[in-house]
This record gives C-alpha cells, sequence and structure tokens, in this order.
C-alpha cells in the first residue's frame, strides 16, 4: 500500500478539501472509498474523468474503489453548479444511461483477480423500496433546514429558484454516504469541490445516526478556458463515448491544449512519475515546437479511454491534415473516422456506377462532382499541379481514369484543391 496517497493527490493537483483525519486514516488501513455518478447523459466526460482518476490512484495505493452510479439521484438531479432547475429523465432513459456509465468505468478500473478490485453500485437499489414517510422520519430529521440552506450548493439558488426536489437532492446523496458506510464499510466519499456540501451531509449523517466516523476530500473542477465547468448538460463537451466525442477529436482536443494546460493535465490524466513528468516538462520547454507534452498527454489518455488501435487510428488522421501522409495511410482509415476527420467538408455525392468502366479525371472533377466548375478549369489545376487525389499529387493525363480502385472504405475519394481545400466525394448504389 502507498502510504503517500494523499502527497500523490497534492503534487499532482488534485486534492482541494479535505476533513482532518483523512489522511492519517488512508495511512493506518486499507479502506473503501466513493465516488458518485449521475446518469444524466448516456455518457461520461473529460470532467468526470478527473473523478475517475482519484479512483484510479485509490486502487493505485491499496485502497478499495467504489463506484455509485446514481439510478437514484438521477431521477432528482443534482443542483451544484447549475443556475436554473433540471430537466427531469425518464425511466427507461436513466436506466440506459447507467449501462453506459458502468461500462465505461470498467474501463479504467480494475474488477477481478486482486484483493481491492473495483466495484460498482447503483443507488437505486436502496431507495427504490423506500418509503417516503420513514426517509422523512428516520432520516430528514438528522439535518436541519438551516444546515441545508448553508450549502453552496442551495445558497446560490435562493434568488433564481430552487424546487423541494433538488433541494432534498443532498440529504439523499448524505444517505448514499451513511448506507454505504453501514453496509459496505465505505469510510471515503471523494468528488469534485462543487460536492463538497453534499458530502459532508454524509459524513453528518454518520456522525448523527450511527455514531460514526467518516473522511472525505475533494479535487479542484476542470474547467473550460472561458471558467465554466465540463458538464454533461453543458455545451462543448469532450466525451467518453466515441459516438458523441470521436477517438479522433478526443486525441485531437488533447493534442491542441496551451502548453500551460498541458503542464497541469499531465498531472492529473497520467499515472506518469513526477520524476517522468518534471523531465518531459523541461525537455517540452527546451523544443516547444515538438510539443511533446501534449502528444505524451494525447497518447496516455487517448489509449486508456479508447484503445490502441483507435489511438493509432487517431495518428494516421492526424497525418492526413497536418503531416504527410501517403494514400496506403489514408485507405487505413474506417468510414467512421474518415467522417471525423473531414467534419465539415463538402461532400459531393454520385453514383457508383459511374466508376464501373471508369470516368476521365476531368469528368468527375467537372461535371460529376462540380469541383470545379468547368472541364477548363481542371485541365488548368491539372497543368498547375494543383489537384491531389487520395493524398497523391496528380500530374498524369487529362484522360487518366477514375475507378473503383481509388475508392477509400469502399466509398468514398478524396479530393484536394490547393492546400487547403478538401472534398470528399461519396458514392451511393
Amino acid at each position: 500500500m502507498n502510504s503517500d496517497f494523499i502527497e500523490e493527490l497534492k503534487w499532482r493537483g488534485l486534492l482541494h478539501d479535505i476533513i482532518p483525519g483523512t489522511k492519517e486514516k488512508l495511512n493506518e488501513e486499507k479502506i473503501a472509498a466513493y465516488i458518485g455518478f449521475d446518469p444524466t447523459a448516456d455518457s461520461l466526460h473529460i470532467g468526470s474523468l478527473v473523478q475517475i482518476m482519484l479512483l484510479v490512484h485509490l486502487q493505485r495505493a491499496g485502497h478499495k474503489p467504489i463506484a455509485l452510479v446514481g439510478g437514484a439521484t438521477g431521477m432528482i438531479g443534482d443542483p451544484s453548479g447549475k443556475s436554473e432547475e433540471r430537466n427531469l429523465l425518464s425511466e427507461d432513459i436513466l436506466n440506459h444511461n447507467v449501462v453506459c456509465i458502468e461500462n465505461q468505468l470498467r474501463k479504467f478500473l480494475i474488477f477481478d483477480g486482486i484483493e481491492n478490485s473495483a466495484e460498482i453500485v447503483n443507488n437505486y437499489d436502496w431507495f427504490k423500496d423506500f418509503n417516503i414517510l420513514d426517509f422523512m422520519r428516520n432520516i430528514g430529521k438528522h439535518l436541519t433546514v438551516s444546515y441545508m440552506l448553508a450549502k453552496d450548493s442551495v445558497k446560490k439558488r435562493l434568488e433564481t429558484g430552487i424546487s423541494f426536489t433538488e433541494f432534498s437532492y443532498q440529504l439523499i446523496q448524505g444517505y448514499d454516504f451513511y448506507w454505504l458506510w453501514k453496509n459496505k464499510g465505505v469510510k471515503l466519499q471523494m468528488g469534485g469541490s462543487d460536492q463538497w456540501g453534499n458530502i459532508t451531509a454524509g459524513t453528518e449523517l454518520i456522525r448523527r445516526i450511527g455514531g460514526g466516523e467518516a473522511y472525505a476530500f475533494t479535487a479542484p473542477l476542470l474547467t473550460k478556458p472561458d471558467g465554466s465547468k465540463f458538464g454533461k448538460s453543458e455545451g462543448g463537451n469532450v466525451w467518453l463515448d466515441a459516438n458523441r466525442t470521436s477517438p479522433y477529436k478526443f486525441y485531437q482536443f488533447w493534442l491542441n491544449v496551451p502548453d500551460e494546460e498541458a503542464k497541469k493535465y499531465i498531472l492529473i490524466f497520467t499515472l506518469l512519475s513526477k520524476e517522468k513528468i518534471e523531465a518531459l516538462i523541461n525537455e517540452h520547454d527546451q523544443t516547444p515546437h515538438l510539443r511533446l507534452l501534449q502528444k505524451t498527454l494525447a497518447e496516455e489518455i487517448t489509449v486508456r479511454t479508447h484503445g490502441v488501435e483507435e489511438f493509432n487510428n487517431a495518428v494516421n488522421a492526424s497525418s492526413i491534415l497536418f503531416g504527410n501522409s501517403t494514400e496506403d495511410t489514408l485507405k487505413t482509415l474506417n468510414e467512421k473516422t474518415l467522417l471525423s476527420v473531414f467534419e465539415g467538408v463538402p461532400m459531393p455525392l454520385i453514383s457508383l456506377n459511374k466508376l464501373t468502366k471508369g470516368v476521365s479525371i476531368v469528368e468527375f472533377l467537372s461535371d460529376d462532382t462540380g469541383i470545379f466548375a468547368s472541364k477548363s478549369e481542371v485541365k488548368r489545376a491539372i497543368k498547375e499541379n494543383s489537384i491531389s487525389i487520395n493524398k497523391v499529387k496528380f500530374s498524369g493525363d487529362e484522360n487518366y481514369q477514375i475507378t473503383h480502385n481509388h475508392l477509400i472504405s469502399n466509398k468514398f475519394i478524396l479530393v484536394q484543391r490547393g492546400k487547403k481545400n478538401f472534398y470528399l466525394v461519396s458514392f451511393t448504389q
């Protein structure tokens, strides 16, 4: 067991608030600790990835990580960090989201074969049969209204309005901690800094109902350049689900973060040692144009989130737009990656039958696709050597035939006009 778990989080910039005695307790014994994830979407995002990394470090330090997916709390909606009431989701959607999030969490933690294997729990399991009168009588009486009103998540909403539903969220999350403490021996809750009020409500319930001690700490929230946080209901998110944010775009996000952000993110999102990170930062500062930090960061996170194959696809895809890729590289890309790379570029649509006997490059680029306004323009561009077909400069005969052999993924041909104008010609049956 790593007795310096809290110190590890400190130098990585992953510690914000902490209950006194937490570090000492973690050093004394192996404990179970949890973080909650509400299924308000069918995917987690990179803001959630900060919390996942807390669980990863916890497990590496020898403790037992428990991920709580809030099938019950997801029905309520957490007011923390929100300026208005959430829209409530149907039970079917919530159940679907729970399954999706559980599958994502399994990519990051070890669930079998070790003493401190991770565990996933769903608070719907202990709330579904809870009588509202029993809850209010046995749980609600232990926290005063003044105590609940003092929480930042509530105070910030008093002027704009907060429903009793969202007001009660801290009590329900607090009971989660109490239930896990009582039934699974959980002694520690972790979370984002906006969760401090909800977390300490749990430690208070454990003290008042069970007469026990519980511990907690939070990590700083990951914020966007404008200072707003990443959240499932916010715009501009980077999702962990490949269907929401493609592996290529995911990779590109990390590859393009500014240097100062990269120096922060390399600490938070990788498992590299302090010595290795310091050496990387030093080398990066000597040769910043090589973007060593960003490349290391992008590889580490993309591989962990999407796997080696998708990482390699993303690297190959990046070379198409920003490097000296070849036609062979282009043809290794699957349709999904290709469409992600060229999202937003013109996509002329023509019949696949056109390629059965072949079509001249002049006709293909003018009459068929409209990339050029006339045949004479195509001929002029050929002479100027300004056309590329599938990343290959064309300088041949005007009667050169475009055929099925040029197809990428049996469906596309990439045309480049000049240095910056791309067209992804799509063929239909």
